[in-house]
This record gives structure tokens, C-alpha cells and sequence, in this order.
């Protein structure tokens, strides 16, 4: 099942750590070029994570905008959403699940990416690179959007909206000015940002329970249509936060001793996120009636004020979300410039993307906020309120193409592999959690809708011309 790239394969790379048993041995492939270290990257700047910096990582990519801005996004549903956030969780574990595994067969840079090439070839790779370059740059614009929201609570921003447009460009550009200065301070923000916001969103979660009135829960199905639709539909909506949950793939570069930190990582990460998540949602949910978190802007600070009474609160969480907003940025802006980092290194985006300095990928974290500004830009020039839900659900469809790829690629590597030399159970486990990976990944798809999926396609496409442009290239040289 492997396609042919166009280019030739490089060398086995030396592995520097010693292999972790696998379900299925893996295959004797040639290593990519982002399996080698670029020269003068290193220096006093660059630094490898261990488990606790990769987990905040994860943990502070999860919990960003999603967690403070989706109670109101997903309301007009009624708490039919909160069936979708235990689906959601369950898919994104088995997700979680299947990078731990395949960052134990490939532990580089790259993350699904690399999965795909690896498994079926430099053009699935090029697809999956692609696709999650687009969620990365897509998700920032909306996150400084959303974050907005939260800032206009403790500064007037929002009366203006281009006021509110030169705000969300400085929350963009502070964690990109951090990545800048090198993975050391990029590592540094990410755990104190973690750190910082987990106290106000404890209190919420746990706090909010004792708060707690089934009168404000509002009706179980809100909308029009199916309930499995509206299923579907807040699921779509709710995947923007768990966008992240393979931050520690992506960066295994970074990771020290990736194959066992990045699986270990991904999957405490995520599960901590998700215990959080269902908690405060539900705590909002409770705590603020249906009508008025339908139309809020900013839910958490509106829950705390339902608590504790006064404005106070209100202003505390908002500090907070905002926060944890600049830490989900600061490492968003890094996996942004990760995976065409390790594409470039093979070959498969432009060569500028490779150039790094104290570790980080310059030319892609700069191309990435510039990207994302300008989405901004056309955000508040449209003066659409609907404009961030269309990013997040854009996101939603092409985060599933390298989540979707990578199952495959686990899927692959599980019934090629020889049955004979592995334990019976342990493969029928992993199959059937790469299965419900893959089976998740389809079933947002569908969620998104078609207006989401119709422009996500678009930019794929114009990826695929941007894939023949490179091969023609490469196939020109090598002659």
C-alpha cells in the first residue's frame, strides 16, 4: 500500500533511543529527513521536554479558548451537547491512544505527518502536513477572536471592533515574539500557563456543582432536527477543544526519550483535560440560565458572577481565560511551525520552512501568525458575529484528515504485521481502538456540515496544486 514519492528516500537514520516493544514489529522503513537533527538549532535556547512540560503542552493546547467560549457556542443544542462531550471524550482518547502508539514506531517531529508518509507515502503525507498546517493557523485566528471576548471583559475592546482587531493581533503576536526566543521559553510559558489557569477553572468545575440549579438547564434538545444531528452538529463544534491532543507528537523532536513520554503524555493530557472539560461545562450549564448563556460572551465569568454575585469574579475568570488563551497560543504558534518544519525537511513544503534558530522553526511560526492576522483582519472587516464558529467548524474538517490518516496508518501497521509473533488480545485491543479512532474521525466529518466542508476541501485542494508545484521541483533537480 505504499505510494512511491517522488523524490528519493534518504537513509536510515541511527536510533538514539532503544525500541519499546510494539503490538506488531514495525517494518524496516527508511527514515525520513526530519529523523536527523538540524545543525545549529541547539545552543543554551533549545531545550528537550520531559513528561511534564509535554503533558502541559498537551494539556494547555487542549484547554485554551475551547473550554471558556464552546458552553455558549454549543447551548443553542440544550444539553443534548453534553451527550457529545462524553462521545467526544471517548473518541478523543482512542485518538490519544493511537499517537502513543505510532510515536513509539516513529518518534519524530511531525506527528501525524510523519505517520502518514511513513506508512503510505509522501503524498498522503504532503496531505496530512497540509491539512493540519491549516488547522493550526486557522485555530489561532479564532482563538484571538475568542479570546476577545474575555479581555473586553476587563478593558473595553469590544465596543470597536477594530479596537478589538488590534487586541487579538497583540495576543497572536506575544506568544510568537516567546517562540522566537527559543523552545527553552516556549517550554517555560506553556508550564506556568498551565499551571496559572487550572485554579479558577477547578474552582468553576467543583465550585459550580455546589451552585448547581436544574432550572437553568433549558430544554434537552433545543434546536430543529434529530437529536443524533444535534449529536453530531455540538460535537463538531466541541472538537475545537480538544484540538491539541497530539501536541507531544507533533513535538517529539523536542521530547526526551519520545517513546515513552509522548504516549504517556498524550494520553494524562488528554484525559485531564476532558475531566475538566465535563465538569465546568456542566457547572456553566448550571449556573447561568439558557437564555442568557445562548447570547453570552464570555460564559465562565457570567457562571462565577452567577455564584458569587458582583462583578469580581467575573473579572477573575476573565483574567484567567485570558491566560490560558496565551498559553494555548504560545503552543499552538509552535506545533504550527512543527509539521512543515519536518515536511520541508523532506522535501514536501518549501525549503524556507526548515531554517531554525534556538530550536524553533522561524520561518514557519512567522509565516503562521502572519497567516492568521490576516484572517483576523477579514474577520473584524466582515463583521460577521457567525465568522468564528465557520473557523471552528473549518478546523473541525481539516483536523480530521491527518486524525483520520493516522488511524489508517495504525490500522495498517496492526493487520500487516505477523500475527503470529504478537499476543492475540493486545492486537484485538489496539484494532478495535484505532477502529473507533477512524470511526470518530468520519463521524465529525459529517458533523461539520457542508458549508465547513465545502471551504476545508478548497484549501486542500489548493494544496494539492502546491504538492505538484513542489514534486515538479524535485523531479527537475534530480534530473
Amino acid at each position: 500500500m505504499h505510494v512511491p514519492g517522488t523524490a528519493p528516500q534518504p537513509a536510515p537514520a541511527p536510533r538514539e533511543t532503544p525500541a519499546v516493544t510494539a503490538t506488531i514489529p514495525a517494518p524496516t522503513a527508511p527514515a525520513s529527513a526530519s529523523a536527523r537533527d538540524s545543525a545549529g538549532d541547539g545552543g543554551r535556547h533549545a531545550r528537550r521536554f520531559g513528561l511534564p512540560v509535554a503533558t502541559a503542552l498537551v494539556m494547555g493546547n487542549i484547554i485554551g479558548g475551547g473550554i471558556f467560549l464552546l458552553p455558549a457556542s454549543v447551548a443553542p443544542y440544550g444539553t443534548v451537547s453534553l451527550v457529545a462531550f462524553g462521545v467526544l471524550t471517548v473518541g478523543a482518547i482512542a485518538l490519544a491512544l493511537v499517537f502513543g502508539r505510532l510515536a513509539e514506531r516513529h518518534p519524530r517531529t511531525g506527528g501525524p505527518y510523519v505517520y502518514a508518509r511513513e506508512t503510505f507515502g509522501d503524498f498522503a503525507g504532503f496531505l496530512a502536513a497540509w491539512a493540519y498546517w491549516i488547522t493550526t493557523w486557522v485555530s489561532n485566528a479564532a482563538l484571538a477572536v475568542a479570546a476577545v471576548g474575555y479581555l473586553d471583559v476587563l478593558i473595553p475592546v469590544g465596543g470597536n471592533r477594530w479596537t478589538a482587531c488590534l487586541a487579538a493581533l497583540v495576543l497572536q503576536w506575544l506568544p510568537a515574539l516567546a517562540n522566537f526566543a527559543g523552545t527553552r521559553y516556549v517550554g517555560a510559558v506553556q508550564l506556568v500557563s498551565t499551571v496559572l489557569k487550572f485554579v479558577p477553572l477547578l474552582l468553576v468545575a467543583v465550585g459550580g456543582l455546589f451552585f448547581f440549579d436544574p432550572g437553568n438547564l433549558g430544554p434537552f434538545h433545543a434546536g430543529g432536527g434529530s437529536t443524533l444531528g444535534a449529536v453530531s452538529a455540538s460535537a463538531a463544534l466541541l472538537l475545537f477543544s480538544y484540538l491539541g491532543m497530539e501536541s507531544a507528537a507533533v513535538s517529539a523532536g523536542e521530547v526526551r526519550n519520545p517513546r515513552r513520554t509522548v504516549g504517556r503524555a498524550t494520553v494524562i493530557g488528554t484525559a485531564g483535560a476532558a475531566l475538566v472539560y465535563l465538569l465546568g461545562t456542566l457547572s456553566v450549564f448550571g449556573t447561568v440560565a439558557h437564555d442568557r448563556l445562548v447570547r453570552s460572551t464570555a460564559p465562565f465569568s457570567d457562571a462565577v458572577n452567577a455564584m458569587f454575585g458582583g462583578a469580581w469574579g467575573g473579572w477573575a475568570v476573565a483574567l484567567a481565560a485570558l491566560v490560558s488563551m496565551t498559553g494555548c497560543l504560545n503552543g499552538w504558534t509552535l506545533l504550527s511551525a512543527q509539521t512543515p518544519y519536518a515536511a520541508a525537511r523532506d522535501g514536501l513544503f518549501p525549503a524556507a520552512f526548515a531554517r531554525r534558530r534556538r530550536g524553533v522553526p522561524t520561518v514557519g511560526v512567522g509565516v503562521t501568525v502572519v497567516l492568521a492576522s490576516l484572517l483576523t483582519v477579514y474577520n473584524y472587516a466582515s463583521g460577521s458575529g457567525r465568522v468564528f464558529q465557520t473557523l471552528v467548524l473549518v478546523t473541525t474538517f481539516t483536523a480530521t484528515v491527518p486524525y483520520l490518516l493516522a488511524a489508517a496508518a495504525q490500522i495498517f501497521h496492526l493487520l500487516a504485521g505477523r500475527r503470529e509473533r504478537v499476543d492475540g488480545a493486545r492486537l484485538a485491543r489496539d484494532v478495535v481502538i484505532a477502529a473507533v479512532a477512524a470511526a470518530f474521525s468520519m463521524w465529525l466529518v459529517a458533523g461539520a456540515g457542508y458549508a465547513a466542508v465545502y471551504q476545508g476541501v478548497l484549501f486542500l485542494f489548493a494544496g494539492v496544486v502546491v504538492h505538484a508545484v513542489l514534486s515538479a521541483r524535485r523531479r527537475a533537480a534530480a534530473a
